[in-house]
């Protein structure tokens, strides 16, 4: 006797801890866009935990192929897939999260942010020049209220919590390095790259004064990591 087959259950998500560190900056009940969505993993773990709907948004049509395949295969109907360069086409979100790009791209898609107002949240993860991000941020009128670090394929990245108050300030180079980062994973990691950097300097005469420099911010930033 033949029955009617099963349907599969979507499969639940797991999220790395670069991504559930961003997950864990968004507000319930609120309207969050994900740029850059590649899979849309992030994407579709919002809308079935945390937000009341999400924008799935990629520049590329492979990533958005992807995510629209998630999107049917988790069964969720809250996710809206869309095309959109940074968020040139993203008309209002409360949660504008941004995930594994360089700092400079980050800043140039903030740059072009439409919505923006005080109680829009930006949760964002560099994977370069994390430094060049924060100057960009104080220095347009952004508080980085909280920063979290986060492990990927052996590296540490630093996840960042950041709201618009339109105070703008300088920041000196020890909060362009590590910001409000407090873990000492990353603490640790951000010093022994400037050593490494340092050593490299050391070998040209004309920059032994910048290895000086970069020596003495990464002791700092290493005794920091020691008093957490």
């Amino acid at each position: 006797m033949s029955g009617s087959p099963e349907l599969s259950k979507p499969q639940s998500i797991t999220l790395d801890e670069r991504l559930s560190a961003a997950a864990g900056f968004c507000r319930n009940g609120k309207i969050a866009v994900d740029v850059g969505c590649d899979h849309a993993q992030l994407a579709c773990f919002l809308a079935k935990n945390i937000s009341k709907s999400v924008i799935a948004s990629d520049v590329r049509d492979g990533p958005l192929c992807s995510a629209r395949k998630t999107v049917e295969k988790q069964g969720v109907s809250n996710v809206r897939v869309v095309k959109s360069d940074g968020l040139c086409e993203i008309d209002f979100a409360d949660d504008v999260i941004i995930c594994g790009m360089g700092g400079e791209l980050i800043a140039q898609i903030i740059g072009g942010c439409r919505f923006l107002n005080g109680d829009t949240r930006f949760i964002l993860q560099p994977m370069t020049k994390a430094d060049y991000l924060r100057r960009f941020l104080c220095g347009q009128g952004f508080e980085i209220v909280e920063e979290k670090g986060a492990e990927d394929g052996g590296h540490v990245y630093t996840v960042m919590l950041v709201k618009f108050t339109g105070k703008r300030f300088r920041i000196d180079e020890i909060f362009a390095l590590v910001g409000k980062n407090t873990d000492p994973r990353y603490l640790k990691m951000t010093a022994h790259k400037l050593l490494k950097n340092a050593a490299g300097m050391e070998k040209s005469a004309d920059l032994t004064d910048k290895a000086v420099k970069l020596r003495e911010l990464a002791e700092k930033i290493l005794t920091k990591a020691e008093e957490i």
